[in-house]
């Protein structure tokens, strides 16, 4: 990795990447497509697949900024759907929420093991497990910026997609975590896999517990102590702070740095200032969360389907990534919701399915051509749905504001 890197290359990088978000963000809204595609394509043509001007693949110094930038948007992005979200809401749509999630999680992976067993004849449980477990993995940061951008993040199906996104990622990170522990500890004992299960299952559910909870009750005091030592720009500081130490102690305990976002943003919609914490953190996220999708973009590297037999890898992998989370919606039993528009919520696979990935490679898990067809079928996949996501939204009812009454704290 190259230590001589000016910063004036960083600096004409990054204005190349905004400039091209917008411009592509505003195009594919001209077009009544959601921005986030548009930013997604400009990253694709910014690189292997076209101009080439950011290579994911090689380890520089100015992709690792790039990245790092890209982390706080999706820091930012989540924090900002935390804020339109509503703790009473979630809870209210938990236990479908949860049915959701679960089928699908279990529904790719049951698919794609079977897929990568029977039919790529891949003879290690743990390659076919991670290779479900790629499939299984919903990026909430795809579709909630589709649904905050249709206003829709509070509508039945937005909180039941938001709920089972935040629990379908943390399924799928005790999954990964699992598939860790078996290749560092090379057994397959019961008892190391109930053990590996129990403590991941146990830090999500506490962390996000606790932080909640004692975020609600001394954020007041956080913002008050803002205010009395006359800390320039309040909101926007105290909040910013606040997320990122909640989505670091995530990080630290193995969870998405995105699950503190998302808890941080819960905690701060419970106050009373909430619209001015959403009118003053909105301009800082409309220059990093761009840069995330950007990021997103540039690991499709079309040349990749060249490659011998890829390309049927990919076709079969991409129907069972999409059929896999589309079923998902038949979770919603009993609700009068669109269990299509659910079930496509839950199709983008983004950050999270490349995280897997790159876990994969770095492991020696998968070989370089299994990887890219597997980044090719994430990518594909969160291309194909927010488009889809816009159609069958547009005839979904809600989104509004919550109901002062409903507390819970």
């Amino acid at each position: 990795m190259s230590a001589e890197l000016k910063i004036g290359e960083v600096l004409l990088k990054l204005v190349i990447i905004l400039v091209a978000a917008k411009l592509f963000g505003w195009l594919a809204e001209k077009l009544k497509q959601p921005s986030v595609l548009g930013e997604l394509i400009a990253g694709v043509l910014l690189g292997p697949s076209l101009f080439n001007l950011i290579n994911p693949y090689e380890p520089t110094l100015l992709f690792s900024i790039l990245h790092f930038l890209g982390e706080i948007g999706v820091i930012l992005l989540l924090f900002q759907v935390g804020l339109e979200s509503n703790v009473y809401q979630l809870l209210k749509s938990g236990l479908t929420s949860t049915l959701v999630a679960i089928i699908g999680v279990v529904a790719p992976v049951l698919l794609g093991v079977g897929f990568a067993m029977g039919f790529m004849k891949i003879t290690s449980f743990n390659v076919a497990l991670l290779i479900g477990a790629t499939l299984a993995a919903t990026s909430v940061g795809i579709t909630m910026r589709v649904l905050s951008d249709m206003k829709k993040t509070n509508s039945e199906e937005g909180k039941i997609i938001l709920g089972a996104a935040v629990i379908d990622d943390i399924l799928g990170l005790i999954i990964l975590s699992v598939i860790a522990g078996l290749v560092e500890g090379g057994t397959h004992g019961s008892a190391s896999l109930v053990s590996i299960i129990g403590l991941n299952t146990l830090y999500s559910v506490v962390f996000l517990v606790v932080s909640i909870w004692v975020g609600i009750k001394y954020s007041p005091l956080i913002y008050k102590w803002g205010k009395q030592m006359k800390i320039g720009r309040t909101f926007v500081v105290s909040s910013f702070i606040f997320m990122l130490i909640l989505s670091a102690i995530a990080d630290y305990i193995g969870l998405a740095t995105i699950v503190g976002a998302f808890a941080a943003g819960l905690v701060f919609e419970r106050l009373e200032e909430k619209e001015h914490y959403e009118e003053r953190i909105k301009p800082v996220a409309n220059i990093f969360v761009p840069i995330f999708f950007i990021v997103a973009g540039l690991y499709l590297d079309v040349g990749a389907l060249a490659q011998k037999g890829i390309v049927p890898i990919v076709i079969a992998l991409t129907i069972i990534a999409i059929l896999g989370k589309w079923v998902a919606g038949l979770g919603a039993v009993g609700k009068k919701v669109s269990k299509n528009a659910i079930g496509i919520g839950m199709i983008p696979r983004g950050e999270v399915g490349l995280i897997f990935a790159a876990f994969g490679l770095s492991y020696g898990l998968l070989t370089k051509n299994l990887y890219s067809a597997l980044v090719i079928v994430v990518m594909l996949t969160t291309l194909i749905a927010p488009p889809l996501l816009v159609k069958v939204m547009k005839n979904v009812k809600g989104g509004g504001k919550i109901p002062e009454g409903e507390q819970i704290f």
